[in-house]
């Protein structure tokens, strides 16, 4: 999950229920799971697709056994991301919302930072039932996180204008995503799935648990995430943050060459772990 997201339920006064999926399932709890996880007093249903940190994207089939779930629970209702909707491999982005069965249940999340490269500009909009969209209304006019004019502007030109610059980005993660994969099964002891949308991939590192070069020990994806800043110079986001402590998140948001290199630095530190 996206780190934020245990901090948000926790400032609304809620608990949050975390459904894991591993590596091994490309991250995608059971309906099973699922179904478990709701009781009486579960108010929301979150998650994200395509997803951050993981990639991971659902496709119908699985969005509508979630949503098949989710369905006889009328106090239960959906937050889906999906922020990364434009920087999907799959062709098809499918929301939880367009389903009948919780279409009056979706909040459906969204913005601009990503499919437009749109980051710093803080614009996104939700889709929603009315009373749960007035209510947002009234708090957002009583904050000062309002969205500029000339951003709103920006926004609905980018929603309404040619796609074809974002679909050239699309496919040029696309590519950039293909190396990382294939340069990553080079490593032994990194296990990935294959993401379909946002520019992250998510492997399990735990292999490398215990092991040292003489000087330092990796105890988790923390040692791993720091020994690999300190003697390749690559930047990695431990797994801890979103909720698997045996992964580490890498970004293909860069060019290809630094990406090559990036791993190439990588290939040669883990080599030295015993």
């Amino acid at each position: 999950y996206w780190v934020s997201y245990l901090e948000i339920v926790k400032l609304s006064g809620g608990v949050p229920v975390p459904v894991y999926a591993g590596v091994d399932r490309d991250f995608k709890p059971s309906p099973e799971q699922l179904a478990a996880a709701i009781t009486e007093r579960t108010k929301f249903v979150l998650f994200s697709s395509p997803c951050n940190p993981t990639g991971t994207v659902f496709d119908r089939d699985e969005l509508q056994a979630y949503a098949d779930v989710i369905a006889p629970h009328n106090h239960v209702l959906i937050a889906s991301d999906e922020i990364y909707e434009y920087i999907n491999f799959t062709h098809e982005h499918v929301s939880i919302g367009s389903f009948p069965n919780v279409k009056d249940r979706t909040i459906t999340i969204n913005g601009f930072a990503k499919g437009f490269a749109m980051t710093g500009w803080r614009l996104g909009y939700m889709g929603a039932p009315k009373y749960i969209a007035d209510a947002c209304a009234k708090i957002q006019g009583q904050v000062t996180s309002g969205a500029s004019s000339f951003g709103q502007k920006a926004g609905a030109e980018a929603l309404s204008g040619d796609l074809g610059p974002t679909e050239a980005m699309r496919e040029a993660f696309r590519e950039r995503r293909d190396i990382v994969l294939s340069m990553l099964e080079e490593i032994p002891g990194i296990k990935a799935n294959h993401p379909d949308g946002a520019f992250y991939v998510f492997p399990d590192i735990s292999a490398y648990f215990g092991k040292t070069d003489g000087h330092t020990v990796i105890r988790d994806a923390d040692d791993f995430c720091d020994y690999v800043m300190s003697n390749a110079y690559v930047g990695l986001v431990s797994g801890a943050a979103f909720g698997d402590p045996n992964c580490f998140r890498l970004s293909y948001a860069a060019s290809e060459a630094q990406l090559r290199e990036a791993i190439r630095r990588m290939k040669d530190v883990l080599g030295r772990l015993k």
